[in-house]
């Protein structure tokens, strides 16, 4: 809303939509990344809760507190193996030990897709940057690209399809390189 305030007041209706869209793609980044870091702690909490429980039962201690509370995938398997354990006798410490040793085995897995895909995120982002060296060019040879960006028939319509066309390659590259699970 920032954006589109500024942008209606500096350079008229081209330039609220063009950095409201933009404004809206950064502040959509920005949650992306605070719900995946919070979710990356939380998973990396639930194997280390993991491998402390089993430790314990290997130990011979009681299993203490909630044994996988929540819905994600680590904790839904820590509770198929208290039930499988507990309807047929197999030493639930090992059985621990193996969830364990499983997800950590996808979390590697997933890494390396991550890093895999990291060149054409990367391309992505070049490629949506483009048009500001086209901006850059237009002054460098004496036009005011600028202007007519924002104030032609011509160069707004183009300027809000180009806006529309890089925020659609940028989301479509972030579909395609992310992880089996976390596309959405």
């Amino acid at each position: 809303m920032v954006g589109a305030g500024a942008g209606a007041l500096l350079g008229g209706p081209v330039a609220a939509v063009v950095l409201a869209a933009y404004g809206t793609l950064a502040a959509r980044a920005v949650r992306r990344r605070r719900l995946r870091r919070a979710a990356d702690r939380a998973h990396r909490r639930d194997l280390d809760q993991l491998g402390a429980l089993a430790a314990d039962l290997r130990a011979g201690l009681p299993p203490g507190g909630a044994i996988g509370d929540g819905p994600r995938r680590v904790a839904r398997l820590a509770r198929a193996a208290v039930r499988l354990a507990d309807r047929t006798g197999a030493p639930l410490a090992e059985l621990l030990e193996r969830v364990e040793a499983d997800a950590r085995a996808a979390d590697r897995g997933l890494a390396a897709a991550a890093a895999q895909a990291a060149g054409a995120r990367a391309t992505a982002w070049l490629l949506a940057g483009l048009p500001l060296g086209g901006i850059g060019l237009g002054y460098a040879i004496g036009v005011d690209p600028v202007a007519v960006l924002l104030h032609t028939p011509v160069g707004g319509g183009s300027a809000v399809a180009a806006v529309a066309l890089q925020i659609g390659g940028l989301i479509w590259a972030e579909r395609l390189g992310a992880a089996p699970g976390r596309a959405a």
